[in-house]
């Protein structure tokens, strides 16, 4: 399957990368960094990286702007994006052909090809192995800015390599990265430093959160709880593994209200959550997931069906 893909971009002259809207680390990364990997061993052809730019991210990369016109004949990859859905940037379907790149279960079989595994911690993790494939098949390098993006991508995915979908080779595959030249404080600095007003939202996130006796919990951000903390709905995703180190946590929903929609963000210390997502218009990883409700009622009902499920996990 990789040098399939690999055959595929070396048909193309022009090639434009997606990824899912909201995007976190990971999505930069494996988008960003497949990029610059291409870009270092084909440097006659053009490379476009497209998407609207998550600011929080800026430390990682900005995206390309891409003219309608481009798209005619080009290959068109997409990472780190489970459904058409939540591809970023409409445009997708415009192009001659389309790859699909991804680690999340594929309920949503789109492309003309596609390399999806569920095993990887990430997708960044899936383009150091497509390059791994390139050395082999085509003398492929790696450069410092794409060991970068990689590396911040399965940190972010593997939440600094605590989740269990950091595996034996997840740990590899970094010892192999921070051999390039790039600076890993900085990284860690970017992504896991807080303003003072998303740590006094945390605090109060630790004060009014609910959890039952078998370890359900969620809270509510409203939109005015989060003008009073001067917070964007976006940036509540740098607080989503807030509650995993309360002792007795067994799984929990974070209920963040947006202009049209509450964004539910779905996270887990066991019990499957990724059908819970599903049946609330999401989905996403067995553990960590997301989804989305338009009124109370819903989020209400969210709240019971995570009760039954850590009630029936204990």
């Amino acid at each position: 399957m990789k040098r399939q893909i690999i055959d595929t971009i070396e048909q193309y002259d022009k090639i434009i990368i997606h990824r899912h809207v909201r995007p976190d680390p990971d999505a930069y990364g494996s988008q960003f960094g497949l990029k610059h990997l291409l870009q270092a061993n084909y440097p006659n052809k053009t490379f476009y990286a497209v998407g609207e730019h998550e600011k929080t991210l800026t430390f990682l990369a900005h995206p390309d702007t891409v003219d309608d016109a481009f798209y005619q004949d080009a290959l068109i990859i997409v990472t780190d994006t489970a459904n058409t859905d939540r591809i970023d940037d409409r445009r997708y379907p415009n192009g001659a052909y389309l790859i699909k790149i991804d680690h999340h279960p594929n309920d949503d079989a789109y492309g003309d090809l596609l390399w999806v595994d569920t095993n990887a911690s990430s997708c960044s993790e899936m383009i150091y192995e497509l390059y791994a494939e390139g050395v082999k098949y085509k003398s492929w390098v790696l450069p410092d800015e794409a060991a970068r993006l990689l590396f911040a991508g399965i940190v972010g995915d593997t939440g600094r390599f605590l989740f269990p979908s950091a595996t034996v080779r997840t740990f590899e595959v970094a010892g192999q990265l921070i051999r390039y030249n790039f600076d890993r404080n900085e990284i860690f600095n970017s992504m896991y430093e807080k303003e003072p007003n998303l740590l006094h939202l945390q605090g109060y996130m630790y004060e009014n959160f609910s959890m039952d006796e078998n370890g359900a919990a969620y809270i509510k951000l409203t939109k005015e709880i989060l003008e009073k903390f001067q917070v964007t709905p976006s940036e509540t995703s740098l607080l989503v593994g807030s509650f995993s180190n309360i002792k007795g946590v067994t799984a929990w929903l974070i209920f963040i209200e947006e202009k049209d929609q509450i964004r539910v963000r779905l996270r887990s210390k066991g019990p499957i959550i990724n059908q819970l997502a599903k049946k609330y218009n999401g989905g996403g990883h067995p553990l960590a997931s997301g989804a989305t409700v338009h009124t109370w009622e819903e989020v209400d009902r969210a709240i019971e069906d995570l009760k039954i499920l850590c009630r029936d996990y204990k």
